[in-house]
């Protein structure tokens, strides 16, 4: 593989300075968090993906909210969540029908609830998580096609029985995607939010997929890559990660003793890939912007983390 050299070093300065910025908040320094004119200006997701808000809330609210599920019960409430993944859906749902579990599933029931908030002007997808919104399952709206999705895994293919059984991620993100509406990218999403609960305990860093924009990053940063795949650098990413930090002089501020995972390693191309777009927008791909501004969120979060990672900050 042919590095572009200083682009490259601009993979391990983002991801240290996107850090620094959230260790900053954490520690409740005053701002401004960087002198980054970028980084001040646009909004980007966190070097670990676990700490951006949507992951934080599904965490909270999702897996660990003081209850106690099945597996199956827990996948379901993961897999409706992510197809959304928007918290005011979620809270709406759980207003209307108490709780979410399989037993209360009902394609019929859930279509009403979901179409009475579309009909009141309500969004229910989040719009910077792009899910797939093909008629698959031959219904008119995204929404009763994603219900018909959800209808298939588990009332009629049960799949938790497959999941719970998988011998290792890749096992669960070849269950995922072999469904209509999933293609590879939301399969390997799913398959770690799946993990950071009690329904799997793979290890993170055995198995990834590069997405769209994490291509687009290994592009900018490697002039060419020869026989390597696009997992095989975000998996040499990940292996020099600490080498890498240390000869640059950063100072990475990692979560507890865990390393950035494959996962981070592959959203972080991804958001090299933005901030590029400002940085060197001679570097040409088929994104040239970057859509979103950075707006400070008032409210605080109380961090937490899967339990089974023991990691305290």
């Amino acid at each position: 593989m042919e590095k572009r050299e200083e682009i490259y070093d601009i993979f391990w300065y983002f991801a240290y300075e996107r850090q620094n910025i959230w260790y900053k908040k954490l520690i409740e320094s005053p701002p401004p968090y960087t002198c980054d004119d970028i980084l001040r200006e646009y909004k980007f997701c966190n070097a670990y993906r676990v700490l951006d808000r949507v992951s934080q809330y599904m965490l909270k609210n999702v897996i660990y909210n003081g209850k106690t599920y099945s597996k199956e019960d827990m996948l379901f409430r993961i897999i409706l969540f992510k197809i959304f993944n928007k918290e005011e859906t979620w809270e709406y749902l759980i207003a209307n029908l108490g709780d979410i579990t399989l037993s209360n599933f009902s394609f019929y029931k859930y279509d009403k609830l979901l179409s009475n908030r579309k009909d009141e002007g309500e969004k229910i997808y989040n719009d910077a998580y792009i899910s797939c919104a093909n008629k698959a399952f031959g219904y008119d709206l995204k929404h009763q096609n994603h219900l018909a999705l959800l209808d298939k895994m588990f009332r009629k293919d049960k799949i938790y029985d497959n999941v719970i059984k998988a011998h290792s991620m890749e096992d669960v993100f070849n269950i995922l995607k072999s469904y209509p509406l999933i293609g590879d990218f939301m399969a390997y999403q799913l398959a770690t939010d799946i993990n950071y609960s009690n329904v799997t305990d793979f290890d993170e860093s055995s198995f990834t997929i590069a997405g769209p924009g994490a291509k687009r990053g290994i592009d900018k940063c490697f002039k060419s890559h020869k026989d390597y795949s696009y997992e095989d650098i975000i998996k040499y990413m990940y292996s020099i990660q600490e080498a890498e930090f240390n000869r640059l002089g950063y100072d990475f501020k990692y979560i507890g003793n865990r390393k950035l995972q494959l996962i981070d390693i592959q959203n972080l191309f991804c958001e090299t890939d933005k901030y590029l777009r400002v940085k060197r927008p001679d570097l040409k791909s088929n994104r040239v912007k970057i859509k979103k501004k950075y707006i400070p969120k008032k409210e605080k979060i109380e961090y937490i983390f899967p339990e089974k990672w023991n990691v305290k900050l």
